[in-house]
This record gives C-alpha cells, sequence and structure tokens, in this order.
C-alpha cells in the first residue's frame, strides 16, 4: 500500500478529506534519538513492530545514518522516502528531521514542517511533540514521499578557513577543541540555528558554563553543558539534565527567552543566564557580584557582539531596560555572595 492510499492526500496536504492550513511548528527541540544517531550513532536501531518490508528500510537507512557520512545519509533519505512510500509514518517523520538539520537534503523547514505534520496527525509520538504553537502555511513536501523519484541531495559544505583577526574569539577556541569535545559544536549548531540563536553565542556560554564538559555539576546544583539547575531545567522540559540535546535545548530556549526579555541586550541576558533575570532587574543592570561580572566579561570577550536578534513575542521587556528612578538609583547596593547561582524567574 502506498502512501497516497494509506495516507489519503494527494495533495499533500489533504489528509481523509481535511485540508490543512498546517498549524505545522517551529522546532522546540531536539530528541534523544536524533542526536544520539547523527552525535554518537553507537548502536542500530530495530524496528520489529514494522511490516519485513519496511523494517527492512528503516534498518537500511539506520546503518547508513550510522556512517554519519553524507552521501550515507543521502541514502538513508532515499530510503525513508520509499518507506514513507509504503505508508511508514516513522520513515516520514525520520525524513522530516534530515529536512530540518540539512543532513543528507537541503534543509528545508517547510518540508520538515509538514512532514512531521503528516506524520503527528497519524498518531507518531515524536512528530507530536516536534510541533509547537506557531502557524506555517505551507503545502510543500518533498516529491519522492509520493512518487518514486530520488530526493534531493544537500549542497556540499564550506570548508572554512579563518582568518586571523577576522572572527569572534569563540571561533579560535572552537577550532582548538580536542576531537572528542568537537561533537557537541555540531549538536549546538543544529539546534541554536532552528531556535534563531546564534551558535556563537551559545558555543560561548558553554565554554565558560562547563568548557564542553557533558557532565559537569557546580557547587550551585547547576548540570551539564549548559549548566542548568533542577528548576531550569524543569521550567523548559529538560527530563535528563545531563543528556546533550536536552541540555543544550534547554539552555537555548531559556537564552531565547532571556533575549526577548532584555530585547537583545546580550550583556544583560548574560548577567541574566548567569545570576539570574530577576537580580539584572533588581540593579538595572549587570548585577554588582564579583562572579557574574567577570562571567559577563569571559562571554563576551568570547563572543564579541553586544546585539542579538530577538522575537519580542516571547516577554514583555525588562524593567531594567526602564531609565531608572530617584528611589532606585540612591539605593544601596549590599555587598554580597550570589546564594543560588542561576536561572531564578
Amino acid at each position: 500500500m502506498i502512501l497516497t492510499k494509506l495516507f489519503g492526500f494527494l495533495n499533500p496536504l489533504s489528509i481523509n478529506g481535511f485540508k490543512t492550513k498546517t498549524l505545522v511548528k517551529l522546532l522546540s527541540f531536539v530528541l534523544v534519538l536524533f542526536f544520539s544517531v547523527y552525535s554518537q550513532a553507537e548502536t542500530l536501531e530495530t524496528f520489529d513492530n514494522e511490516p519485513p518490508i519496511i523494517q527492512d528500510l528503516l534498518e537500511r537507512a539506520s546503518q547508513k545514518i550510522a556512517q554519519n557520512d553524507d552521501d550515507a545519509t543521502w541514502q538513508a533519505a532515499n530510503l525513508y522516502c520509499e518507506a514513507a512510500r509504503y505508508g511508514s509514518s516513522d520513515a516520514v517523520y525520520r525524513l522530516g528531521m534530515l529536512y530540518a538539520f540539512g543532513h543528507g537534503v537541503p534543509q528545508n523547514r517547510d518540508y520538515a514542517a509538514n512532514l512531521f505534520g503528516i506524520a503527528a496527525l497519524h498518531g507518531h509520538f515524536e512528530a507530536q511533540k516536534m510541533l509547537e504553537t506557531i502557524a506555517i502555511e505551507t503545502q510543500s513536501t518533498p516529491a519522492c514521499i509520493v512518487d518514486e523519484i530520488k530526493p534531493e541531495r544537500a549542497p556540499p559544505k564550506l570548508n572554512i578557513v579563518l582568518v586571523e583577526n577576522s572572527a569572534p574569539a569563540i571561533d579560535a577556541y572552537v577550532n582548538s577543541l580536542p576531537k572528542n569535545k568537537r561533537w557537541v559544536v555540531g549538536l549546538v549548531t543544529d539546534i541554536a540555528d532552528w531556535h534563531q540563536i546564534d551558535p556563537k553565542l551559545v558555543l560561548s556560554i558553554i565554554t565558560a558554563e562547563s568548557n564542553f564538559q557533558v557532565n559537569a555539576k557546580s557547587n550551585a546544583d547547576a548540570h551539564g553543558l549548559m549548566q542548568l539547575i533542577p528548576a531550569t531545567a524543569e521550567r523548559f522540559n529538560v527530563k535528563n539534565i545531563y543528556n546533550a540535546s536536552q541540555n543544550i535545548k534547554g539552555g537555548v530556549k531559556y537564552l531565547r527567552w532571556l533575549l526577548s526579555y532584555f530585547r537583545g541586550d546580550v550583556a544583560l541576558s548574560i548577567a541574566a543566564y548567569n545570576a539570574g533575570e530577576g537580580a539584572v532587574d533588581k540593579y538595572h543592570g549587570v548585577p554588582p557580584y564579583k562572579e557574574t561580572k567577570a562571567y559577563v566579561k569571559k562571554v563576551m570577550e568570547l563572543y564579541q557582539n553586544s546585539r542579538h536578534t530577538f522575537d519580542a513575542s516571547l516577554a514583555q521587556a525588562s524593567p531594567a531596560l526602564k531609565p531608572m528612578t530617584k528611589k532606585e538609583v540612591n539605593k544601596p547596593v549590599l555587598n554580597k555572595k550570589v546564594v543560588s547561582k542561576r536561572r531564578k524567574k
């Protein structure tokens, strides 16, 4: 049974007579499954619950993905297309993941979003979790899920050679990382790009927070690459605080909210990431804590940009952005240490 019969669509967005204007949603997080495949790929998946022909296609695709090679990943995309034509919602979801991040096929968020929507409408749990509440009207799906054609290939990756003083200091630092830490960079890039955050800013924060140590833990009960405290992990739905993809996802979502709250002011957002937005609001700027001031200095020296784009719809502007009243200006500053290091709303 081909996909057009099982899913009931010749128009890719007409499913069982329902014409979607697709509430297709921006990716809120990157699942453990996807990034374990792309960053570590230590074990191959099995698909025992699938019909034999689909099981064979998905297992062969998993083997290709594990090779961590662009051509092999494109071959996996072709296998997912074939499995999708046989009616596999899992193949549709996995193909969406490839299009979401441009692995093996060109990055195409309209394709990814619509593929997630199709898989979700057919009960695919992971695809359902990929969807948020930002509507994207699209009728775009890759032709290979309907017709027996091969998907397009991703464009070749550019080899970028740094020229001295041509880029933020974080670039040079990342280039100096040992091989056992470099996989984090690709993970950060995918998650940050999807959430429209500059990966260089996230990498600068990770450098200051954990120096790329996945299992880092501080005396302030902050954990993982982006040093999340349990309250922040809960706030951003991080279930396994030491899982790299979940930790980065939580940190990036919090950073995205802070950039909205502080209207793109990088220094204030970084200060709040360290000391909490309440402390920044209280002092109408970087709090006078020795640790926080040193932290902001380090991250800013790495990132070397004072402004960042932001989504104003995520949060009301911080009162720290308003001029201080005379009473606030004259209020004495207490010289005390930060008791709870981070992220309290």
